[in-house]
């Protein structure tokens, strides 16, 4: 029981970063536009955000994590709207759009990691962010703060119920003065704000530089969320919390004799990727996506 309880930190702390990047996704996906960019887009947040703690540290002190934060969130938008122009203005295919991005995201990242640090990784920081009371890091409370203002945004606001009509039914949408176009602008850019912002708060928790490995699939476990969660953030929010506690178990099995004698240590790798697997092939059923996901929004009339 000890060490359940010693977890839950950790847990909240992995869980974070999937329940921002899967915010970011449920948007873009309600407005019609599918985003399996977001590993790229985590990739990006957290080498910018790595990068701009590894220079600052010493300057700017116990400022210098949530600068990059900030960068993170930049950058990443800043990405997606290569994925907005191909999906939206070009009518590009969404997943090879998405997929392009992905791959580009870990050259351009190794890359600038040459340019600036003579490696494939940045130089390790000193300190990242810092656990407050309990163990519990500040990105949790980021996290919630995150997806209650996405709840709110979606289906609080008149602009939410005409961003969910651009996922739907988005001529219709347009037959009342909504603009399609602008309206799937800001959720790609949204999502790649959140997912810039996850990459961030990943690299400056769970580790201690940026290396092509940092992400390991956060993107596309996020990616899963959102379909498990049936694009609703209470569904995201408790997929999230689902996938994040197999990270972390696989990471903490090794604290149980028990288990770490009876399995192979990469079994418990694996964990979290079978259980996103088998999360998703069991409950899949009905599809509860928006009706125009993926679909190239085609202006009609004058």
């Amino acid at each position: 029981m000890s060490i359940i309880l010693n977890m839950i930190p950790s847990i909240l702390m992995m869980v974070s970063p999937i329940l921002i990047t899967s915010a970011g996704g449920m948007i873009c996906e309600r407005s019609g536009v599918v985003n399996i960019a977001l590993e790229g887009l985590l990739q990006i947040g957290a080498f910018a955000a790595a990068s701009t703690h590894v220079i600052l540290e010493f300057s700017c002190g116990a400022f210098s994590p949530w600068i990059a934060l900030v960068v993170g969130a930049f950058f990443g938008m800043v990405f997606s709207s290569i994925h907005a122009y191909a999906a939206i203005s070009l009518k590009a295919d969404q997943t090879i759009s998405g997929t392009g991005i992905n791959l580009l995201a870990n050259g351009v990242t190794i890359f600038f990691s040459q340019v600036l640090f003579q490696a494939d990784r940045t130089k390790p920081y000193k300190v990242g962010i810092l656990p407050g009371p309990g163990g519990v890091y500040p990105t949790v409370y980021i996290a919630l703060v995150v997806i209650l203002a996405v709840w709110f945004l979606l289906y609080k606001t008149a602009f939410g119920l005409r961003l969910r009509a651009c996922g739907e039914h988005p001529s219709a949408a347009a037959s009342v003065g909504v603009n399609v176009i602008k309206m799937r602008y800001f959720a790609v850019l949204a999502s790649g704000l959140l997912a810039g912002l996850a990459g961030g708060c990943l690299v400056l928790t769970e580790t201690i530089q940026y290396t092509s490995t940092t992400i390991n699939g956060t993107g596309f476990i996020a990616l899963a969320a959102v379909s498990f969660g049936r694009w609703r953030p209470i569904g995201i929010s408790l997929s999230s919390l689902l996938f994040g506690a197999a990270v972390a178990f696989s990471i903490y099995v090794v604290n149980i004799p028990t288990l770490k004698n009876a399995l192979p240590a990469e079994f418990f790798s694996l964990l979290p990727y079978v259980i996103t697997l088998l999360a998703l092939v069991v409950f899949s059923g009905k599809n509860y996506a928006p009706a125009s996901a993926g679909k190239p929004y085609e202006k009609t009339g004058s």
